[in-house]
């Protein structure tokens, strides 16, 4: 298995457990928060979909899904189209309201741009340098296992609010 292909399969499991997790599921219990400041399975999974959006498009050298095609119109959320979540306020947690086909939507459009972009890359690509902001200084590939630890543990608490409805 390349590198790649490992970051595709880890992502292949969080677009299926993001499916499940809202699959059958009103726009009423997706927006369902199991306490007055908890997120709300529909917040997380248009978060980590964010997240994964945000992060990837700008290692392909890419517009984000989200907005390039139609995605922050189509949810018309009362956030500025470049927020992906991070630091909201109970408040804008609440704002994150959607249908499951929506969310759904979303998080395949995106897996898909995420894994057309993996399947460009070499191993030596995952060395670059992306961001020299932190230090030590992040790679391609560090960014990449951000993406899917973020994501990994979300859907999981996706699926822990569904279990609690």
């Amino acid at each position: 298995m390349t590198p790649a292909e490992i970051y595709i399969d880890a992502l292949e499991r969080v677009l299926e457990n993001g499916l499940a997790v809202v699959d059958g599921l009103t726009e009423d219990q997706l927006a369902h928060r199991p306490a007055p400041d908890a997120n709300s399975i529909a917040w997380l999974v248009w978060h980590l979909t964010r997240v994964q959006d945000s992060h990837v498009a700008p290692l392909a050298g890419t517009d984000e899904v989200w907005t390039r095609d139609g995605w922050a119109d189509r949810f018309g959320l009362d956030l500025d189209p470049s927020d992906h979540g991070y630091g909201h306020t109970s408040e804008q947690v609440a704002k994150v309201r959607a249908s499951a086909d929506l969310l759904a939507g979303y998080l395949r459009a995106t897996h898909e741009a995420t894994v057309a972009y993996l399947r460009t890359l070499t191993e030596a690509d995952l060395d670059d340098v992306v961001d020299e902001s932190w230090d030590p200084p992040v790679t391609r590939g560090v960014r990449l296992v951000s993406v899917v630890d973020d994501d990994a543990q979300h859907v999981g608490q996706a699926a822990y609010v569904r279990g609690l409805l």
